[in-house]
């Protein structure tokens, strides 16, 4: 009899020893940073049939207690306060205590795309300036997914929430810190940082499986993808694995820098894949995500006139999809040589004066660059209106940049001269009847013209109707 209460013991203590382990995503962790005010999803595995209890120390005295399925997931919603912090989280499950500490309440933002976006110090930034000897802010946090791939969505990803400092910020998208750190410096609240990008890369990778799904023409890109060995650039691999797994965590929205891989096949139609992109990834995230992203800049070993065919595509984004936000580079480049500008800092604070504008009630700045508004042909010149704060302005004893064409539809370069009432006056000797103009229309030319935020003249044509 000894013997069999001795064996029941034995399996009995072996079955609750033997409990499936309580996991959590790897995004879920120490030094995270949650979205202020908000309703943040919690989520993970455990063992089928048992309940899970969720303490928030900024609520110590709401227990959350939610069932386990039967496919050993859980998930709930928890409603976070305003910024501040450090909080921890507990999760209890029978006799398992898993606790998340050092959390912070502030806004998280997610930085995506290929290898400008990815530059970091080690890279060499320009402009760093004396950043690295002031690096050290607890206040931004780092959370960078590890590189992977996959053929279908995945649950989870690779990846650590580190503190700002000045180890951590070099390794990390520079633009992606300098945005951060412009962020933080004006809220004064934490803020997280969310990298998820791979040098080479396509949209494609990027875009789910529906997008495919959805649209013929955006199905037939992914037949005419370029393999590369270093880089996963198939359809929606980079989705499946980088952005999926992390479409759960709250976020404040999207820095976006990417195109320079599409230059080559599908630059007239990048902007209805980057369309259909960013509405998907808000599907995704059930939020109407701001999206700010960077036009391509200036590059002279792309074919042809296809980068500055991009670039109007990725303008004509800004009118087709709400809450977005585009910044022009151009006058950041040095060498169009290299695809790869070190000016990074100046990106940054350009996406983050955007953000600032919109989402945090900086009315004061001015982040739009100057557009085209509309030009009027008289005989032999044109005369060219923008819509820009305050005049232009040429950083150059001449501006250069300009083309014309008649009839035949043949361009020619143009002499630009700025009236004293803001507008632009157009000649081309070659041109007696002038019908369509072009302004920094080509691969690698950078900009001459300003407005008063010495922000630059987007490139733009007439002639795409």
């Amino acid at each position: 009899m000894r013997r069999i209460l001795f064996f029941i013991i034995f399996l009995v203590t072996t079955k609750i020893q033997a409990q499936l382990p309580l996991r959590l995503p790897s995004i879920i962790s120490d030094h995270a940073v949650l979205q202020q005010s908000a309703n943040v999803k919690f989520w993970g595995w455990g063992p089928g049939s048992f309940q899970i209890s969720v303490i928030c120390s900024w609520n110590i005295a709401d227990t959350i207690k939610v069932p386990i399925n039967a496919d050993c997931i859980w998930e709930t919603i928890v409603k976070t306060p305003k910024a501040g912090g450090p909080y921890f989280v507990k999760f209890i499950c029978n006799n398992q205590i898993l606790t998340v500490k050092d959390i912070l309440i502030g806004e998280v933002w997610l930085c995506s795309g290929q290898s400008n976006m990815e530059f970091n110090f080690h890279w060499g930034i320009s402009d760093a300036a004396d950043t690295l000897k002031k690096g050290n802010n607890n206040k931004i946090r780092f959370f960078q997914v590890d590189p992977s791939y996959d053929k279908y969505p995945q649950s989870d990803c690779k990846g650590e929430w580190k503190i700002c400092d000045t180890h951590s910020l070099q390794d990390f998208s520079s633009i992606g810190y300098f945005f951060g750190q412009n962020i933080n410096e004006k809220i004064h609240i934490p803020v997280g940082l969310i990298g998820s990008y791979w040098g080479g890369t396509c949209i494609q990778a990027w875009m789910p499986k529906v997008s495919f799904d959805r649209d013929t023409c955006i199905y037939r890109t992914a037949a005419h993808i370029e393999p590369y060995g270093w880089a996963a650039k198939g359809a929606s691999l980079l989705y499946n694995a980088m952005i999926h797994p992390i479409t759960s965590y709250r976020m404040k929205g999207v820095i976006w820098y990417q195109g320079e891989a599409n230059v080559a096949k599908e630059f007239n139609l990048y902007g209805k894949l980057f369309t259909s992109m960013i509405l998907d990834w808000r599907k995704a995230y059930d939020t109407d995500l701001p999206f700010y992203y960077v036009q391509i800049a200036p590059y002279n070993d792309y074919p042809g006139i296809q980068a500055a065919l991009l670039r109007e595509q990725q303008e004509k984004v800004l009118s087709a999809v709400p809450n977005t936000g585009m910044v022009a580079i151009g006058d950041l480049v040095d060498n169009v040589t290299d695809i790869h500008p070190k000016n990074k800092q100046e990106v940054g604070r350009r996406l983050a004066n955007i953000a600032l504008k919109e989402q945090y009630g900086f009315s004061n700045l001015q982040p739009y660059s100057p557009r085209l508004r509309k030009f009027n042909c008289n005989k032999n010149f044109v005369i060219v209106e923008v819509s820009s704060v305050g005049k232009l302005y040429s950083k150059g004893k001449e501006i250069k940049g300009f083309q014309l064409a008649g009839p035949d539809k043949i361009f020619y370069p143009a002499n630009a001269v700025l009236l004293k009432n803001g507008t632009i006056k157009l000649r081309a000797k070659q041109v007696e009847q002038p019908v369509a103009i072009r302004y920094n229309f080509t691969n690698d030319q950078l900009p001459d013209l300003f407005d008063i935020n010495d922000l630059p003249l987007l490139p733009f044509r007439t002639d795409n109707n």
